[in-house]
């Protein structure tokens, strides 16, 4: 019984490539289903069979064995002008290398697909102008693809496969050549995509694009070796995404966050209070305390009437002279201004007395000489 909400349906088909001893099987005996509005991410090392794959869902080749079934028709029995049509109706392709023309412009490039539908021309600008906008494009209609960067010449090749609004998106390593940055918004697109309802079949070798699929295949040896559902809930889980609750995630903190939370909490615990605003009461309650922190008790304050009385330069204080009347030494040595005088004029006495010896002397010297030579 044939079930409506299958899309493509492969049964034993197998893919030989060369002759006799040269001959290299490049898929051997895969059966495939994939049902509407399904995200599937095709994995393998190179030269497992992922693009052979990819070419034969696209109608690019055909099988050596086996059956293909689109829509639960078969397509082997079609000819070349039917599979033409199917591919220019149904099916959107995106490589890895691009494929525009490089002497087209970029609209040209993605009205090519519409050429083969029998459009009009200005219809066919029309509806590439319009989803060139929506790829955030419409100021480089006119460019040449050597003229664009990486990611916008991937997106060129997006709005082309998608301006004949196919069912079937098949995406051949689509981010091969971008960046990390590139990449995730090229894949962003394929998922707003998905979520219109199209059906997306992508072979990539990054494992981080994986969160984007529904389902991951994984091949080997031409083989379908894994066939694993419902991966983008399970990357979503483990990366934290929208289906893993929000709750459970912050109630789990890393040893990290913890430390440097008690870290900051003791270091608030050492930083001194801030000052708080006080209302003139507590102001005045607090002066007190304030200026009884010396050990040192502050000298009272004296009024003028017990201050002592200022006595005039030069004179002593009451106390210096009783101490120096209580010291024998200190009173002889010590006189009034009066009786210092009288020590210069001793001296001039003394010094008038040695002269008049002096002289007196000399005339004795004299009266000598005289004597010894009368």
């Amino acid at each position: 019984m044939n079930d409506p909400s299958t899309r493509i349906k492969l049964t034993n088909v197998t893919k030989r490539f060369g002759f006799g001893d040269a001959e290299q099987v490049a898929l051997d005996n895969v059966n495939l289903e994939v049902k509407k509005g399904e995200f599937i991410a095709i994995v393998g090392p190179s030269g497992c069979g992922k693009t052979t794959l990819l070419n034969i869902l696209g109608l690019l080749d055909h099988p050596s064995e086996g059956e293909y079934y689109l829509d639960n028709k078969s397509v082997e029995d079609l000819t070349a002008t039917h599979h033409a049509t199917i591919r220019s109706r149904d099916i959107g392709f995106i490589f890895q290398h691009f494929n525009l023309i490089p002497r087209l412009t970029v609209i040209d490039n993605v009205a090519l697909p519409l050429t083969y539908k029998g459009i009009s021309k200005t219809k066919r600008l029309q509806e590439a102008s319009r989803i060139l906008r929506n790829f955030h494009l419409g100021e480089r209609e006119y460019y040449l693809p050597h003229q664009l960067s990486g990611g916008q010449v991937q997106r060129v090749a997006i709005a082309r496969a998608l301006v004949n609004s196919p069912s079937i998106i098949l995406a051949d390593e689509p981010t091969g050549n971008l960046d990390s940055k590139s990449s995730h918004i090229i894949m962003e697109e394929l998922s707003d995509i998905h979520r219109r309802g199209n059906t997306i079949i992508m072979v990539t070798h990054n494992p981080e694009l994986l969160s984007y699929a529904s389902r991951v295949i994984s091949m080997l040896d031409g083989r379908i070796d894994t066939d694993t559902h419902h991966i983008k809930k399970i990357f979503k889980q483990k990366l934290g995404g929208d289906d893993q609750p929000a709750t459970p995630a912050k109630s789990t903190p890393s040893h990290t966050a913890t430390t440097k939370d008690a870290k900051d909490e003791s270091e608030e615990k050492a930083k001194p209070a801030e000052p708080t605003k006080t209302t003139p009461e507590k102001q005045t309650t607090e002066q007190p305390a304030i200026a009884t922190m010396p050990d040192k008790p502050a000298d009272p304050v004296k009024s003028p009437d017990d201050l002592p009385p200022k006595r005039p330069l030069g004179a002593t204080s009451t106390t210096e002279q009783s101490k120096k009347s209580a010291d024998p030494d200190t009173a002889k040595s010590s006189s009034t201004p009066t009786e210092k005088k009288p020590a210069p004029k001793s001296d001039k006495a003394d010094d008038a007395k040695t002269d008049a010896a002096k002289s007196t002397k000399k005339p004795a010297k004299k009266e000598r000489k005289a004597t010894k030579k009368s």
